[in-house]
């Protein structure tokens, strides 16, 4: 019997890339996003990597209720959740403080640790009656230190850095791990997002610099899933090796 994983933000960067390694290792997956035309297109590649199945969610993990009763509904197969990756989250805008949008604030503190906090509310409870299970937080080293014009942003992904310490404490007595994953500079949607849609401007985030991939957040996401089971990697910093955290790095012009 397969493994089941499910991973929330699956429709690109980050999701899209751990649920297709994971999909072509023999994992079942459940993929969950807003983009229902992207979560469908997703489905499909997915059921080609071979013997697997694949569950599509179509929410919003801001929506307290409708995580509920989303994952409240699914059949008792798919409520076997082995492992969760809470990857959902982005970065809006970039000003200071003094300047900033609060309706930028809302939906990154909303999707980076409401919306991580409702989804774990739903699936740990499933983990703790089975006394097994993995969860992953994607977060960031914006939450490890500070740049200018980080501020919320940051302050969110530092919240998924203490939130994982604590889940940790908490589902000790459980059997459950929880890993940490704190990405450095990587070329995905990301920027796009954050400049909304300038792509000059997202481009630029990444110039000379030979940035992390998607692709290299997965095989760390399934490294530490496939370790043995009285091994936990609680918090892993990733960088590409031109970045030493989030004020250095060194461009190749």
């Amino acid at each position: 019997m397969n493994k089941t994983i499910m991973i929330t933000g699956a429709t690109a960067g980050f999701g899209k890339a751990i649920a297709k390694k994971f999909a072509s290792n023999g994992y079942d997956v459940i993929i969950t996003g807003r983009r229902k035309d992207k979560l469908d297109k997703l489905e499909n590649e997915l059921l080609s990597s071979g013997k697997i199945n694949v569950l599509s969610l179509n929410f919003d993990v801001r929506k307290k209720d409708e995580v509920a009763t989303v994952i409240g509904n699914l059949s008792s197969k798919w409520k076997a959740i082995d492992i969760l990756v809470n990857n959902a989250g982005l970065a809006v805008g970039l000003d200071h403080i003094d300047a900033g949008d609060t309706d930028d604030w809302d939906r990154m503190i909303d999707t980076n640790v409401k919306g991580l906090l409702y989804v774990t509310r739903a699936v740990a409870p499933l983990m703790v009656a089975r006394n097994t299970g993995h969860i992953f937080n994607i977060g960031s080293i914006a939450g490890k230190d500070n740049y200018e014009n980080g501020n919320v942003y940051c302050a969110s992904k530092s919240a998924v850095d203490s939130l994982s310490k604590s889940m940790r404490i908490d589902l000790l007595k459980n059997n459950i791990r929880v890993t940490h994953i704190a990405p450095g500079m990587a070329e995905t949607e990301f920027s796009l997002v954050r400049f909304k849609g300038d792509k000059e401007k997202a481009d630029s985030v990444y110039k000379g610099i030979d940035a992390l991939s998607a692709e290299d957040i997965a095989d760390a996401v399934y490294y530490c899933a496939t370790l043995p089971a009285h091994v936990c990697i609680n918090d892993l910093v990733i960088t590409p090796t031109q970045q030493a955290g989030v004020n250095h790095s060194f461009r190749k012009m």
